[in-house]
């Protein structure tokens, strides 16, 4: 008896010795991993009417006639310019013409492009107040944007064909 008491108290000692009493976490998926990486739906929200908003685009909007008419009738002039000022010294009368005229196109330029910078203005501010998009501003930029490309193009074309000082 001695030693089946003696054998017990042996099994029942490595019995608590099997146990394994480190925890190491778990190989499932956890619950962040089972989202996935999609980007979430982002609702859309219309913008509210802003009559002080719409002024100001209406008034950009006519800024932007304005030197659009302007560039076009002074490219006229410096197309003739340019186009007296071929196969001319650099430095004669009709290059310093010329140059003169492109100078004004710069100017008509530079006033397109402040318009750019008040609507990215507008739209800078729009954002930072966390206001959705608003669409007449962003066709108004689209449309500030193209007339500072069209007006860039100009202006390289000629400089191009005038000997360069």
């Amino acid at each position: 008896m001695k030693t089946a008491a003696a054998l017990a108290l042996v099994a029942l000692s490595l019995a608590g010795c099997t146990r394994d009493t480190t925890a190491y976490p778990s190989l499932a998926p956890r619950a962040v991993e089972q989202l996935g990486f999609a980007e979430p739906e982002v609702p859309i929200v219309e913008a509210k009417p802003d009559p002080a908003l719409d002024a100001r685009i209406v008034a950009l909007g006519r800024s932007l006639d304005g030197t659009t008419t302007g560039f076009t009738a002074d490219a006229a002039k410096a197309e003739t310019a340019g186009a007296r000022a071929r196969g001319k010294p650099v430095g004669s009368d009709a290059w310093l013409d010329a140059q003169t005229a492109l100078a004004q196109l710069d100017d008509w330029r530079a006033q397109t492009s402040s318009l750019l910078t008040d609507a990215d203005g507008l739209a800078s501010d729009r954002a930072a107040q966390l206001l959705p998009p608003y669409p007449s501003l962003a066709a108004l930029h689209d449309r500030i944007a193209a007339e500072t490309q069209r007006q860039s193009t100009t202006i390289d074309r000629l400089q191009a064909a005038l000997p360069a000082a």
